[in-house]
């Protein structure tokens, strides 16, 4: 994978062999960025990436400058490998939770301008991503939810359902939380 934007554009991550990880294509990644880089100013953007894998959208935002992006991830070699590519490439912007997404979400410690998720696409309860989002207030007026997943699942009649973008077989879900 590699960074696509930012001060650390260009750079090459070579995830290891064995994660459990689906990460987020090149052109996916960059058709996000491009829709993002005409509503959000990353120096003033926090970030809350879930189901991070990788890290692959974390070191992105984080490359372009995001006052703070927050990665949560379950798995614990995932977790470190994040933890040690964000400190080999001094990101210093970029903090890593290892904790179930569901639970990190239930506590609700604090508002984002962003939330990507990126589950599993087979996740039965891929809607309760939502539910905790805004039952929880996670995301601050004006805010964005983007959710990646398959053609099978249909957001369209979530609250604060705003559009959903193709990707080949991706889709992403787009929740705008409106400006107070």
């Amino acid at each position: 994978m590699r960074i696509i934007g930012g001060r650390k554009q260009r750079l090459q991550i070579h995830a290891p062999k064995g994660l459990p990880v689906r990460p987020t294509t090149d052109k996916t990644k960059e058709s996000i960025f491009n829709i993002l880089n005409n509503w959000f100013d990353f120096e003033e953007v926090e970030v809350l990436d879930l189901f991070s894998g990788t890290g692959n959208m974390s070191y992105e935002f984080a490359s372009r400058g995001c006052r703070q992006v927050t990665a949560v991830e379950e798995n614990p070699k995932a977790v470190q490998f994040i933890r040690d590519k964000a400190r080999k490439h001094d990101f210093d912007n970029l903090e890593v939770v290892k904790a179930d997404v569901f639970t990190f979400l239930r506590k609700g410690l604090a508002a984002y301008d962003l939330i990507f998720a990126d589950p599993p696409y087979d996740m039965e309860e891929i809607g309760r991503i939502h539910d905790f989002v805004f039952e929880n207030k996670l995301l601050k007026p004006g805010g964005w939810l983007m959710i990646e997943h398959s053609k099978t699942t249909d957001f369209s009649t979530y609250d604060y359902y705003s559009d959903v973008r193709k990707y080949g077989r991706t889709m992403v879900s787009v929740f705008k939380l409106p400006e107070k």
